[in-house]
């Protein structure tokens, strides 16, 4: 009678297959772990940088540019507290002389511009340019007027600092 013979029969122990599975299972784990926290930290980032904060900044930044630059350097106002800055200039290029105002102030919580003509003084528009602000201060170097703008939404808070020279005389 022929002696059966035993062979080896290829492939994996159940050992070996746990054992791997258990090292695929921790690297799986580790990458799901770095995934999230990434995605984590860039929902953070993202909602820093476009928060109703940082945008009312740059709009606050822009705007008192835009206004500051068509500015006359003849009359220019700011009050002793430094909470207003008010600024006169042309509304038309063939003017005589500065007939239109244009002030800064704080109110509520808001940052208010307001356009008007100079004489006789009436109000002709009045708009928010941005809100949630804490405290907003302004300074006049030679030509140029300084603010400096704190905006506080209760979980964010920026600073804002603008300066921008009057271009007309």
């Amino acid at each position: 009678m022929p002696k059966s013979k035993l062979t080896s029969q290829r492939g994996f122990t159940l050992v070996e297959l746990a054992i791997t599975i258990a090292i695929s299972t921790i690297v799986i784990l580790g990458v799901a772990v770095v995934l999230v926290n990434s995605q984590s930290a860039w929902n953070h980032m993202y909602s820093k940088a476009h928060s109703d904060v940082v945008t009312d900044g740059f709009v606050a930044k822009k705007t008192f540019d835009a206004v500051i630059r068509k500015a006359s350097k003849e009359n220019f106002l700011i009050n002793d507290a430094g909470n207003l800055l008010e600024i006169y200039y042309y509304e038309d290029e063939d003017s005589a002389s500065a007939d239109r105002y244009a002030r800064f102030y704080e109110l509520n919580g808001r940052l208010i511009l307001e356009h008007g003509e100079h004489e006789p003084r009436e109000t002709l528009t009045v708009q928010t340019i941005c809100e949630n602000v804490s405290n907003c201060i302004f300074t006049r170097a030679g030509r140029s007027a300084q603010m400096i703008l704190t905006l506080d939404n209760g979980s964010q808070t920026t600073i804002v600092s603008a300066s921008a020279v009057m271009h007309n005389e």
